[in-house]
């Protein structure tokens, strides 16, 4: 199964099928019990739960379904390897570097499997999977491996008398719950700054995508983690993520996900402990194109924003306001574009859109579609699902939205992308804020003036200028408004996993 017009992935386009990376072949997956004190453990309640290839509705294999009893195993562990005098808290920062470029060392080794695990298990193209999410989660690991000695306070002047010094201590034992669209990556920008801070964890992955995660605890091991610093218990949100979000032996919990859930987390620790929480939540990200803007570009960055992984990704670019001078060229563009993307087996190199990730989200997405027909929206291309096996769906544009459409409020979190025209930039601003999220954003202009004044009014935690989904692990990412609250990456990310503890001196008057 393929579309018509070619791959539309520029790698696989310019490099010979031969050169190209190629999935390993999965006979049958090796971890699927909960990893706790560095030891696979089966369930306490002997249950399993399936993991299925949202490409071909078939069943990968049975993992084991942890519950609160096994949160609350794993929560012991990670304690204990926190105590005063454990193997972890006597490490020096040094040690607990080298102990993460060991683990990078080991996930660059089975890239190509983990690769493979992801698109499996998330049905993203395959040379996505190791071109983008294992680079950058190898990155994400050698980043914050280089700051496990650099992680310091402050001498600060005081009166004369005193002499005050500030230093960064650890958290404690930080959960950690991981969405389904990027589920190494997510798990990677979470668990590396918390080890870089001498933190211990407990991991609870998406019961859609577990495997990508069991995995690594075998990494963990094999790279000499001292037992009880990473735990990963595989469950359901409903009863492993609410027994990390309201557990009072958990000291921060750091989410990524829909809006609804972070807060239903927040309130848990609210009444438990008063945990910290962090949250990457949801977005309906507007991105603006002024008729300055080099228009080839603006098609092709927006294209990426709206139907990479899918249009699973909370920085989707659904909400695009083009200047009327240029609006119908744009949309020709657009279709033009979509046209050349390739729709079929993830785990072909020329595919560059897979399946949706399940039945659930596959009819929300042909649902909303379906609410913009019945609304108004002009339907240009797309708005179908494809083949009669798996949960693939057409790239799909709408012109002519209007404000009130569901499709221009709702988060989607599918291949569909809403185009409105503009006359004035102070309107498209006006109406780009006009939301109740406020994760990333982007405009594209050649006017250097406009760029930053338009920047600066913008109500999101990144914008991008010319460029769309250009996230490094050195800069800061997260959100405003309903879209969370904490930042992910870059130095950062260090503040939301340590305690920062305040020493006074006085000094001797006679010396």
């Amino acid at each position: 199964m393929a579309q018509e017009g070619g791959t539309g992935n520029g790698v696989a386009d310019k490099i010979p099928a031969s050169d190209l990376p190629q999935p390993v072949k999965v006979q049958q997956v090796r971890h699927t019990k909960i990893f706790i004190n560095n030891e696979w453990h089966t369930s306490i309640s002997g249950r399993t739960f399936p993991t299925l290839n949202p490409a071909t509705g078939d069943t990968i294999c049975q993992v084991q379904e942890g519950d609160k009893e096994d949160v609350d195993k794993a929560v012991a562990a990670a304690r204990a390897a926190m105590q005063h005098g454990s193997a972890w808290r006597r490490m020096g920062p040094s040690r607990r570097g080298r102990l993460l470029h060991r683990l990078a060392d080991l996930v660059e080794r089975d890239r190509l499997l983990l690769a493979t695990l992801e698109s499996l298990d998330t049905g993203k193209p395959f040379l996505q999977a190791f071109l983008i999410d294992l680079e950058g989660s190898i990155e994400t690991l050698r980043y914050y491996a280089g700051w496990a000695d650099k992680i310091h306070g402050r001498t600060i002047p005081v009166d004369k008398t005193f002499m005050s010094i500030t230093k960064h201590e650890p958290v404690g034992v930080c959960g950690a719950i991981i969405p389904w669209n990027f589920p190494l990556l997510m798990l990677m920008w979470k668990i590396a700054p918390a080890l870089s801070c001498g933190n211990t964890v407990v991991v609870k992955p998406a019961e859609q995508t577990p495997l990508t995660a069991l995995h690594i605890g075998s990494l963990i091991k094999e790279a000499e983690f001292p037992p009880g610093v990473v735990n990963i218990v595989p469950g359901f949100g409903s009863t492993a993520g609410a027994a990390i979000a309201i557990h009072g032996g958990i000291d921060k919990v750091a989410f990524t996900g829909s809006t609804e859930v972070g807060q239903l987390i927040k309130e848990a620790a609210a009444k438990s402990n008063l945990k910290r929480v962090t949250l990457e939540l949801g977005g309906k990200n507007p991105c603006i194109v002024f008729d300055d803007c080099d228009l080839q570009l603006a098609v092709e960055e927006i294209q990426k924003g709206a139907f990479y992984n899918q249009g699973q990704c909370c920085t989707a670019a659904s909400r695009v306001f083009v200047q009327e001078s240029i609006y119908e060229e744009f949309v020709r563009l657009s279709v033009e574009k979509a046209k050349k993307i390739v729709i079929g087996d993830p785990l072909d190199p020329r595919t560059t859109h897979g399946p949706q990730i399940d039945q659930r989200q596959f009819d929300k997405i042909m649902d909303l579609i379906e609410s913009g027909k019945k609304e108004g929206a002009k339907l240009e291309y797309g708005g179908g699902a494809v083949g009669e096996k798996g949960l693939f769906i057409q790239p799909t544009i709408f012109s002519e939205v209007k404000h009130s459409m569901r499709i221009a409020k709702e988060e989607i979190f599918g291949p569909v992308l809403s185009l409105f025209s503009f006359k004035s930039q102070q309107e498209a601003v006006e109406r780009a804020n006009d939301s109740r999220y406020g994760l990333v954003s982007a405009v594209f202009t050649t006017s250097m003036d406009r760029a930053l004044s338009v920047s600066g009014d913008m109500e999101t935690g990144t914008v991008w200028i010319n460029c769309y989904n250009a996230l490094h692990v050195q800069t800061p990412f997260g959100g405003y408004k309903m879209s969370g609250n904490g930042r992910e990456l870059g130095e950062y990310a260090l503040a939301e996993y340590s305690e920062v503890k305040t020493v006074t001196f006085k000094m001797n008057p006679t010396m």
